[in-house]
């Protein structure tokens, strides 16, 4: 992935660069359900990382993270609209800890939909070796804003531009 923070907290990050990045999640029953005594599993593991894979090999890998408000989006729309779907568009800057929210919360879309009875426990971005973000709440309330947004729907989206 490649982004570039604009508000100025962070310097050396206000030219486009990228970073190879790993994300780790943990699922667990949100009921605390046992295991299914004919297979000895709680659910098949295919059954819950489907779409969260597909999503994150397919629209997040080499995508572009820009501040919604970023003039950089601009530009895509006018000179590059073929490319608007790998712009992942976070509110304000994309940093490390505003997008393990946002894909904590499209995870939990993904599992509300397909999955119910299991919840995201714990989501880990390494950023770098020595960098890492790991978000464990229940509830992005407070840090996204409310609504439809791409980290709110169980779809592919990474960004609310029309298409």
């Amino acid at each position: 992935m490649a982004h570039r923070l604009t508000s100025g907290a962070a310097p050396n990050c206000s030219v486009p660069h990228g970073h190879d990045e790993v994300v780790t999640v943990d699922i667990a029953s949100a009921e605390n359900a046992g295991l299914d005594p004919e297979t000895n599993m709680l659910v098949e593991f295919d059954q819950v990382k489907r779409r969260w894979f597909q999503w994150i090999d397919k629209a997040v890998d080499h995508s572009f993270h820009l501040s919604a408000s970023d003039r950089l989006v601009a530009f895509f729309q006018e000179n590059e609209p073929h490319l608007l779907g790998k712009l992942l568009l976070t509110p304000g800057d994309p940093t490390t800890e505003i997008r393990a929210a946002c894909y904590h919360s499209k995870l939990t879309a993904f599992l509300n939909a397909e999955n119910p009875a299991y919840l995201c426990k714990r989501l880990v971005i390494q950023e770098t070796p020595t960098n890492a973000v790991e978000f464990a709440g229940h509830s992005t309330e407070g840090l996204l804003p409310a609504g439809d947004h791409w980290w709110s729907r169980a779809d592919q989206s990474i960004n609310d531009l029309a298409a």
